[in-house]
C-alpha cells in the first residue's frame, strides 16, 4: 500500500513546483540511500564510485568538482571508502601534499552493483510514467536545475 501523498503546506502554496521538486527529491534520496546501504554504502559515495569508475586516479580536488559535495563530506566519505576496502589514497608523485584516488578490485567490482541499483531505481521512479513522460521529465528536470544554477551566479558571470 502507497504511503498517503502529505498535505501541502499552505505557505507552500506560493511555490507549488518547488515544494513538489522538494517531496519528489526526499522520496527519491530515501528509496537510493535505503538500496545504498544493501550495499553497505552511503549517499554519496556512489557518486564518487561512479566518477572513479569511470576515471581511475582523480585527485580529491577533481572529485570534489565533479560530485558538487564540499570539501568535509568527500574526505569522510573517501575515508570510509578506504576503511572498507573500495579505494586507497596516495600522495601524488609530483606535489606530496595533493592525494590521488584509486580504486581498489573490490571497488571495481562496484560497477555492476551500482548500475543495477541504478536501473532499479529508474524503474521505480518511472513506473507510473509512460516512456514520452519520462523523456520529458528528464527534459524538464534539467531545465529546471539549469535555471536554478545560472540564477545562482554573479551577475557578471551569467552573461
Amino acid at each position: 500500500m502507497a504511503a498517503p501523498t502529505p498535505r501541502t503546506p499552505t505557505t507552500a502554496s506560493e511555490g507549488p513546483m518547488s515544494y513538489a521538486i522538494f517531496q519528489l527529491a526526499r522520496a527519491h534520496r530515501a528509496r537510493a540511500a535505503a538500496m545504498l546501504r544493501e550495499m553497505d554504502l552511503h549517499p554519496g559515495q556512489e557518486l564518487l564510485l561512479m566518477q572513479l569508475l569511470d576515471r581511475d586516479g582523480q585527485t580529491q580536488s577533481e572529485l570534489l568538482e565533479s560530485v558538487g559535495l564540499d570539501h568535509s563530506t568527500v574526505s569522510k566519505s573517501l575515508r570510509r571508502m578506504q576503511d572498507a576496502g573500495l579505494l586507497v589514497r596516495e600522495p601524488a608523485e609530483h606535489d606530496r601534499r595533493v592525494m590521488v584516488v584509486h580504486l581498489t578490485d573490490k571497488g571495481r567490482a562496484m560497477r555492476e552493483p551500482l548500475a543495477a541499483m541504478w536501473q532499479a531505481l529508474e524503474e521505480t521512479s518511472a513506473r507510473n510514467l509512460s516512456a514520452q513522460q519520462a523523456e520529458a521529465f528528464v527534459r524538464t528536470a534539467y531545465a529546471i536545475a539549469d535555471a536554478i544554477n545560472s540564477r545562482a551566479l554573479p551577475p557578471e558571470e551569467s552573461k
